[in-house]
């Protein structure tokens, strides 16, 4: 049996306002979310006379997202599939730094842009990779470069790259970043170590 044209319209026109109503109900899974672990606690130089000012991380727009890296070769960028971070990279690297930096008691202050601190050294970041490796026996490598900026007078007291690399063990996305944050961990300790010893 041929439907006339204007019941074909009609029929075709229901069959897409279903389709879209089937689809609004079955939705789809949200990603796993992630965060990186609790700062390490770090000990090193004593800095109490000094307050220091930790920037947000510049980085290339493929880690400024919520978005996990993976790299198959080292010209090709992916991301971890049905996962996530639960901030942006930046933000969670930064926010970690504050940690971290508190929770060594040995500076006078710590902060974030806008707080209102009387700074001595800002300490400039970026991050240069924070990513799987999977064409290296599926490795996690951190790399963060540092800078030790003397507020006072704006000239540059230090600079250093940073970095840790953890192997992947078991299977599954919460493996990779299990070794992410084993990797970041060292980071930040070794960063924050030498930052003390510089201001």
């Amino acid at each position: 049996m041929r439907l006339k044209p204007a019941r074909l319209i009609v029929a075709i026109t229901l069959l897409l306002v279903l389709a879209g109503c089937g689809g609004g109900l079955g939705g789809s899974t949200p990603p796993d979310t992630y965060g990186l672990s609790p700062a390490p606690a770090v000990t090193g130089d004593s800095a109490r006379n000094r307050q220091i000012l930790i920037s947000e991380p510049t980085a290339l727009k493929a880690l400024d997202s919520e978005q996990i890296v993976i790299r198959p070769s080292p010209s090709a960028i992916q991301y971890l599939a049905d996962s996530q971070w639960s901030d942006r990279l930046p933000k969670i690297v930064q926010d970690k730094l504050v940690q971290a930096f508190e929770n060594s008691g040995r500076v006078g202050g710590v902060g974030r842009p806008g707080e209102g601190l009387a700074i001595d050294f800002k300490i400039i970041t970026a991050i240069r990779s924070f990513e799987i490796r999977a064409d290296a026996g599926e490795q996690a490598v951190v790399e963060i470069s540092a800078k030790v900026l003397n507020d006072r007078n704006g000239v540059v007291a230090a600079t250093r790259v940073f970095r840790g690399n953890s192997s992947v063990t078991g299977t599954g996305n919460a493996a990779y970043v299990r070794a992410l944050d084993r990797a970041f961990e060292t980071v930040v300790a070794d960063l924050v170590t030498w930052t003390l010893s510089r201001i």
